[in-house]
């Protein structure tokens, strides 16, 4: 199985919620916002994740 790069995926990381235990592991990350029905930070512009709305319907809606 392949480590865990955290360092390296926090260089990419845009998520903005400080106090997230999963910044830099992925695919926690991942897993914590499928399991919410959202997408992670990555999938949005820093504008729309400064909003903390996740959904994909949002992001349906910025890229339809």
């Amino acid at each position: 199985m392949a480590e865990c790069r955290v360092e390296k995926n926090l260089k990419n990381c845009n998520c903005t919620y400080e106090p997230c235990p999963r910044k830099g592991i992925c695919c926690e990350c991942l897993a914590y916002h499928r399991s919410h029905g959202e997408l992670p930070a990555c999938y949005f512009p820093p504008e729309v994740e400064r909003t903390y709305d996740r959904s994909i319907g949002k992001f349906v809606s910025l890229y339809k």
